[in-house]
């Protein structure tokens, strides 16, 4: 990004919400069934067919507002958006324009635009309300043709959108994290971005550095990767600067990231809300949400992020980087409270979960709800780190056979197998005079000033007494012995 130039950026989110049933009809809400297998005749958009809204998808969106602090409506009403595509039966879309369900708030992200460099960012939100999603062209499976399936017309959708308040693909990245551990915190959502439960649009602009007006928008549409999110923004922020600078115009429009190309390429001119003609639906009456409704759901919440990473910090003295990480998701955090509280060292804990733990995960393809090392083993494992009767070296060989359940109890398998740590100064004193009797070039590097070669000696003596040597005392030994 050029000094001379800053972006503005908006993002809206289309959250696809966890009921039983879709938003007007009582076809069911899953996905993954044959084409059209979840179609009802008010999908379809059959003559004389009405609409019913589900009460389960305008609690979620209740639910969403309580968490974000904004303001919920007590009277918002559903309007018609005309456009037309060919997986959209009706030739319109039942959705809020005026009167949104939803109205203010903001979420908060922890944005690290550099290692060690973290810093928080609140993003105001303008709105969130309630929609139909559309159905799906399939482009793939046909020749010369597309085929229509209308299994997700009808889903029940909350469209989050956010004030224009970020200034980098980073801070765009983190809020959209953030929103989405939010949404699946609050069991509104499952989040799965392969099958388009989460997806973004993009609303990108530049101006120059110190301009308060706002420059021309573009919009990039249907982003269901952060990876592709960042790469979308990068790439249309350097395309508008570089429009600019050669002397062209940025034109309002929507456009398509293409990421095998890593470039957007224009979709269409961007639609206004007028060319939509929005006009209040005539088959729903306006939703009426009661002051006693809110406060019902209000009381449901789980403990919220925000809350839990203040806790975290407060009460086992973690840091703000160590928490958010921790309350990326409600499982997580559960996780490491419930080994914290069998562990002499919560700042251990947290540091394994975010680290071994999760990378662990990570290879394997598993969530953390389907870890096979429970809580209550790693804190079993982390106290013998802690009390000395293994190091950090074993610990790790201990955890791996704890995964591939190898072991279930931490004290009997450092006893099958011998792995306690050698802590005893005569015993490692004479580990540590073979080594340097044995290596004669290493101890003349280290005294002609060469540090490094200290480092392999003490590599050395950990490796004479299999990894089980007490790693502090290997070293204080050795450097005596070097002074002397």
């Amino acid at each position: 990004m050029k000094a001379q130039w800053e972006s503005v950026i908006g993002l809206e989110a289309h959250v696809q919400l966890l009921t039983q049933s879709k938003i007007f009809s009582p076809a069911p809400n899953a996905f993954g069934a044959e084409p059209n297998a979840q179609a009802s005749v008010i999908d379809l958009a059959l003559p004389g067919v009405l609409p019913v809204l589900n009460r389960a998808a305008v609690e979620c969106a209740i639910r969403f507002g309580c968490a974000v602090d904004a303001r919920i409506a007590e009277r918002s009403v559903f309007a018609r958006k005309n456009y037309f595509y060919p997986d959209l039966p009706k030739g319109y879309q039942i959705s809020q324009y005026e009167l949104p369900v939803v109205q203010g708030g903001s979420v908060s992200c922890l944005v690290s635009p550099r290692p060690g460099d973290p810093y928080t960012k609140t993003v105001r939100l303008t709105r969130a309300h309630l929609e139909e999603d559309a159905g799906k062209s399939l482009h793939e499976a046909f020749r010369d043709q597309s085929g229509i399936d209308l299994n997700r017309a009808g889903t029940p959708l909350l469209e989050i959108v956010s004030e224009p308040d970020m200034r980098s693909s980073a801070e765009a990245v983190a809020y959209a994290r953030a929103l989405h551990a939010l949404v699946v915190w609050l069991d509104i959502c499952d989040g799965n971005m392969q099958e388009g439960s989460f997806r973004c649009d993009a609303n990108v602009s530049v101006r120059p550095s110190g301009d308060a007006r706002f420059g021309t928008r573009v919009e990039i549409k249907n982003l269901n990767s952060f990876r592709f999110l960042q790469q979308a923004i990068e790439h249309e922020i350097a395309r508008q600067i570089e429009l600019i600078e050669d002397g062209g115009q940025v034109v309002q429009e929507t456009r398509l990231y293409d990421p095998n190309l890593d470039q957007t390429r224009s979709m269409r001119s961007k639609e206004d809300a007028m060319d939509y003609r929005y006009f209040p639906d005539p088959d729903l009456l306006p939703l009426q949400v009661s002051t006693e409704w809110i406060e019902r759901v209000r009381a449901s919440l789980p403990e919220l992020p925000g809350a839990m990473r203040t806790r975290l910090t407060s009460q086992y003295g973690l840091g703000s980087y160590d928490a958010a990480l921790l309350t990326s998701s409600r499982p997580l955090a559960h996780y490491f409270e419930a080994a914290a509280r069998g562990a002499p060292d919560p700042k251990a804990v947290a540091n394994w979960v975010n680290g071994e733990v999760s990378a662990a995960l990570n290879a394997a393809g598993l969530s953390i709800e389907r870890c096979p090392v429970s809580p209550a083993q790693l804190a079993a494992l982390l106290s013998r780190v802690g009390d000395g009767t293994i190091n950090q070296k074993i610990a790790k060989d201990v955890f791996a056979a704890l995964w591939e359940a190898k072991a279930e109890s931490v004290d009997a398998y450092i006893d099958a197998q011998g792995l306690r740590q050698i802590s005893d100064a005569a015993a490692i004193e004479a580990i540590v005079d073979q080594v340097l009797a044995a290596n004669g070039a290493m101890v003349a590097e280290f005294k002609s000033g060469k540090e490094k070669a200290f480092n392999a000696l003490v590599g050395q003596a950990m490796k004479a007494s299999r990894g089980k040597a007490n790693p502090a005392q290997v070293t204080a030994i050795l450097r005596r012995r070097l002074d002397a």
